[in-house]
């Protein structure tokens, strides 16, 4: 689930359309998981405001999720579990970050936590989306998209779709918020006092949903 921040969504300054419908998509699955005991991980744009992404800097866009305004905030509605952690991306001012795993300590803590695969959704489909899956089937993970619950930019018209056909290409499954509801509901089951999915999902194991976005003080915090 990535980037749902206040920038990506309807108001924010490079909003994108619809962006702010996956939020209730995105709550569901979050409390799946959460009731499950299951890892739940945030990544966030978190930019200086002198990114190399802005155009004032020579990039393509606006001034986005400045680390510590407003707009770098999750979407308000969007529910944050205790005990979730925060993945800082893109702070260094020089150096551009799609992906959750590029300039953090993120695929450290899959491994220490002993992850398999991940559930991810959010925004944008076509940039912070895909790069993060592509990340994450380079790090050994399965990689299950929410297609219900990603949104894309589409400077092209056909950006969102290309971006996940890449990603399938790759290795990727395209599942639904209710598959992942349903999967956990269905097939969780007990192992040393935590609960796992049964190896019937794609990725087996241990399983964690990945989001982008801002956990204000409920959530530890992690950053490059």
């Amino acid at each position: 689930m990535v980037d749902v921040q206040r920038d990506f969504c309807p108001g924010g300054a490079l909003a994108v359309k619809d962006g702010d419908r996956v939020v209730p998509k995105l709550n569901r699955v979050i409390g799946a998981f959460t009731k499950a005991s299951l890892p739940v991980f945030f990544v966030r744009d978190w930019h200086p405001r002198n990114h190399i992404s802005f155009k004032d800097q020579g990039g393509i866009w606006p001034p986005h999720c400045v680390k510590g305004t407003p707009g770098a905030e999750f979407h308000p509605r969007l529910k944050v579990p205790r005990g979730a952690v925060v993945i800082s991306k893109g702070t260094e001012a020089r150096s551009e970050a799609y992906s959750g795993f590029q300039g953090t300590d993120l695929e450290k803590r899959l491994k220490e936590a002993g992850v398999r695969g991940i559930f991810l959704g959010g925004l944008t489909t076509d940039y912070c989306v895909k790069e993060t899956s592509l990340d994450a089937l380079d790090a050994g993970l399965k990689v299950n998209v929410l297609e219900d619950c990603i949104k894309g930019v589409n400077l092209r018209a056909n950006d969102s779709e290309l971006a996940l056909r890449k990603v399938v290409a790759r290795g990727a499954r395209l599942v639904t918020s209710s598959d992942a509801v349903r999967l956990v509901a269905r097939v969780r089951k007990p192992l040393r006092g935590r609960s796992v999915l049964a190896s019937s999902l794609h990725g087996g194991g241990r399983i964690l949903v990945l989001m982008i976005g801002w956990a204000g003080h409920a959530a530890v915090e992690s950053s490059s």
